[in-house]
């Protein structure tokens, strides 16, 4: 229980110095596996108090009891569907009674669906959207009262994709729900930046997780099953093939999340060789640019 405790304060210092995090908080959805269970890890290593929230409980409290022995801090773990309003509202009641507060929230959230636009049908898009773009919604509505609550330093990380700087195909659903969460992302730090509460945007590239298995048990029973036809990952391995680093651990997506949020970024990649993509993008953009100042 750590309702009280003032935090001691964190500095501004430069990139790879890490101050002291003892007293603060950070929540992560999200964090029974993967990218979740890395960020909870990174945190409790710096000495903080973790919340690991996941609709997967056991797995949660599992990585809950294992922070706590490995590092010696205070964590809980609580099932949360980010999903459905009431069960993101009752998780951060439980983190407020359990832990007093939160300085660092993680909405880790994300479903996938492979299939062509014209295959995915009604219920994958609800799902998808429903769970992404509404789960990071709730999640930042709910504990954004911890947050404030608190003092000093406080950081809001939102995960994206790398697929949002490079799209690729029979990623549809997935791409336009975390397309959403950028748009989201960019739209808080503005409206919190009076605050001091930084708002960072994480795009991560593959990684070795269960992030296809775990979507498809998350998926409720009446939306039908998920569906990944046999082509849709052939298709878009061909579309955007994999290099070199292109997939990665999850350890390794966050190894440097700590120093960008001390130094407050408003974005971060985390790995890929995907720039050569985004910057044809950019380039296209900065083109219909110069053709209407041309005008």
């Amino acid at each position: 229980m750590m309702q009280g405790v003032e935090p001691e304060p964190v500095p501004s210092v430069g990139r790879g110095v890490l101050p002291s995090f003892v007293g603060r908080i950070a929540v992560v959805t999200g964090a029974a596996s993967g990218l979740g269970a890395a960020m909870a890890h990174t945190f409790a290593g710096a000495g903080m108090a973790v919340a690991a929230l996941d609709i997967d409980e056991p797995a949660a409290a599992g990585i809950a009891t294992k922070l706590a022995d490995e590092f010696e801090v205070p964590t809980t773990a609580l099932r949360v569907d980010v999903g459905a309003a009431d069960s993101v509202a009752a998780s951060a009641r439980h983190v407020r009674l359990t832990l007093g507060g939160c300085d660092v929230l993680c909405a880790n959230v994300g479903v996938q669906q492979f299939g062509a636009i014209d295959r995915l049908t009604e219920q994958d898009w609800e799902w998808v959207l429903n769970v992404n773009v509404l789960g990071a919604v709730r999640t930042v509505r709910e504990f954004l009262p911890l947050l404030r609550s608190r003092t000093g330093w406080r950081r809001i990380v939102l995960t994206a994709s790398s697929s949002v700087l490079a799209p690729g195909v029979r990623l549809g659903a997935y791409q336009v729900s975390k397309f959403a969460v950028m748009g989201f992302g960019e739209t808080l730090r503005e409206e919190l930046a009076g605050e001091g509460i930084g708002v960072t945007i994480l795009f991560p590239g593959g990684m070795t997780t269960r992030h296809l298995e775990s979507s498809a048990s998350a998926r409720p029973a009446e939306l039908g099953e998920s569906v990944m036809e046999p082509d849709d990952l052939e298709a878009m391995l061909a579309h955007r093939p994999l290099a070199d680093g292109d997939v990665v651990t999850p350890e390794h997506a966050v190894r440097r999340l700590l120093a960008d949020l001390i130094a407050d970024e408003p974005y971060v990649v985390t790995h890929g060789s995907y720039r050569r993509d985004y910057e044809q993008r950019r380039d296209a953009m900065d083109a219909a640019f110069d053709r209407m100042e041309a005008r």
